[in-house]
């Protein structure tokens, strides 16, 4: 799954303006933004828990309270995305890049959604776009959205190119991790993956994911002996997963 970005505001954005009346009283005035966040975040929540309608309503509350907020733009045109109206959602990304054509989080969402649509050119493009925006500071999920989308095109070695800029940034990002590993196996640059699926496993530990990689690397490295520790690994660890039940097939 690609990254779509909608990221809490920094606190200090959150608080009203404080004026002081002519008795010399303290009030706060009325924040559109504010207001627009709230309801955001109620937004988001119903449409994650399937209250679509509830969702929508919060959703447009927020773009009545600030029509040209990015972040309010972005999450209905995720609304859109989510509820398949996808002519809906391009329209409402496309609002949001005239009012903020420099929001590398509205460049970003609106790749996650091209590529969704299989425009995977338009798509990249949009991450590339993404990247280059001053400021902005998700460059790693640009990156790993890029190369994600190359996979889904079958640009496997642009994919491995953006995921390796996307660890650049990032020398960790779990998923682009196990995915140029995958990559590496299929390559056979074993000694590659190997470095980098232990690197991976000694920071997150083993996964389910991770040891059904060390399988298969070690099947195509002829080392039947850690094949046999992977797989015991596997049970002993993830036995219900698909994983282990990939291995019983012996699909590897």
């Amino acid at each position: 799954m690609q990254r779509w970005t909608m990221y809490p505001l920094l606190c200090s954005l959150l608080v009203g303006c404080v004026t002081v009346d002519e008795a010399g009283n303290k009030t706060k005035e009325f924040d559109n933004v504010e207001a627009a966040e709230a309801r955001i975040s109620l937004g988001l929540s119903y449409l994650e828990s399937g209250q679509w309608q509830r969702a929508r309503d919060n959703l447009e509350l927020a773009l009545d309270y600030a029509p040209k907020y990015y972040r309010a733009q972005n999450a209905m045109a995720y609304y859109y995305q989510r509820v398949d109206e996808p002519d809906a959602a391009e329209a409402m990304f496309k609002q949001a890049l005239r009012d903020s054509p420099k929001n590398g989080d509205v460049q970003n969402n609106y790749g996650v959604f091209l590529c969704s649509q299989q425009r995977y050119d338009e798509a990249i493009a949009a991450f590339e776009k993404a990247i280059k925006q001053p400021y902005y500071y998700l460059t790693s999920a640009s990156y790993e959205n890029a190369a994600l989308c190359s996979l889904k095109s079958g640009q496997k070695p642009q994919a491995r190119d953006y995921f390796e800029k996307a660890l650049a940034y990032d020398p960790y990002r779990p998923k682009s991790m196990l995915q140029l590993a995958q990559l590496e196996i299929e390559s056979q640059n074993l000694k590659d993956a190997r470095v980098m699926l232990f690197k991976f496993n000694k920071r997150y530990g083993y996964r389910a994911d991770s040891l059904w990689l060390l399988i298969q690397l070690e099947h195509e490295a002829g080392r039947l002996t850690q094949v046999e520790k992977y797989a015991g690994l596997l049970e002993e660890q993830f036995p219900t997963s698909q994983q282990y039940q990939k291995y019983l097939a012996n699909e590897y």
